[in-house]
């Protein structure tokens, strides 16, 4: 029997999920499917109430829905508890289990693009204080960084994941950064800054370790301005293409059986993809 998954989110027409977990499937020869779902905010939560009908067998999750995904879920990882979001789904016995993979995206990816990036690391620029980057600060503490700047346009948002994860992230207000940034070995930027469509990220990077690590969540462009002129230093970069890649490898092995691997042929696809579809600069 044909087992199917799907992205949950909305909108979802532009996820390149579908693209990733087709190729596992064709590449491991699986009777299976994955598709599109997309629900909207006031029908999100009858949909994941229902889903042991839907004829899914799992799904990842999207915005604006993991924390709809971490309120139906009857079980949870202990990453999305942590986080209180969910963005991979899987039935047992008929009930929702939760988890949150986007952090071992996050992790794996920097790992395969800078396999040094942790050693002697003490401190870690992190920009923004949305979902993503509550994934990445608790990756980097489960690393044993010892301190985390945030740094926010809305202090407020960066000193409440100050309260969640404790002292060894230290809130920094958006006009401050420049000065946390001397010496800095790590950047990571998860605001939509530099985003296709969005406003470039205008910052100073001189002041940056000459070993530092430059890395972005955006992958719309793969290389954004801020990766751009990282390299324009020589600094090491890490492109957010990766991250997508990775925290897709534990759902597919959950609802498919096979544990997949993230490979140079399934990056040159997506990448095709964007290229295509004029998404690459």
């Amino acid at each position: 029997m044909t087992r199917r998954a799907c992205i949950i989110g909305h909108p979802v027409a532009h996820s390149r999920s579908p693209l990733v977990h087709g190729f596992w499937l064709n590449q491991h020869g699986i009777d299976g499917e994955y598709g599109r779902q997309d629900v909207a905010l006031e029908a999100i939560d009858g949909f994941l109430a229902g889903f042991a009908t839907s004829g899914y067998v799992g799904g990842n999750v999207t915005v604006p829905h993991k924390e709809a995904a971490f309120r139906a879920c009857a079980e949870l990882d202990q990453v999305a508890a942590a986080l209180g979001a969910v963005n991979t789904l899987w039935l047992e016995d008929g009930r929702l289990h939760g988890a949150n993979t986007d952090v071992h995206g996050f992790l794996a990816n920097l790992d395969a693009g800078a396999p040094d990036w942790a050693a002697a690391l003490g401190d870690a620029v992190v920009l923004g204080a949305g979902g993503a980057s509550r994934a990445i600060v608790h990756g980097l503490l489960s690393r044993g960084i010892d301190r985390i700047a945030v740094a926010n346009r809305t202090l407020s948002r960066a000193e409440a994941l100050r309260e969640q994860f404790g002292p060894r992230v230290v809130p920094v207000a958006w006009r401050d950064l420049a000065g946390r940034l001397a010496g800095c070995r790590l950047l990571v930027n998860t605001t939509s800054l530099g985003m296709k469509g969005q406003p470039p990220l205008d910052l100073d990077l001189s002041a940056l370790s000459p070993d530092a690590v430059v890395t972005d969540a955006v992958y719309v462009p793969l290389e954004t301005p801020l990766l751009r002129a990282a390299k324009a230093r020589g600094l090491a970069t890490v492109d957010g293409l990766g991250m997508l890649l990775h925290q897709a490898v534990p759902g597919f092995e959950r609802w498919f059986g096979v544990r997949p691997q993230v490979t140079a042929e399934l990056r040159a696809l997506v990448i095709a993809d964007l290229a295509a579809k004029g998404q690459l600069a």
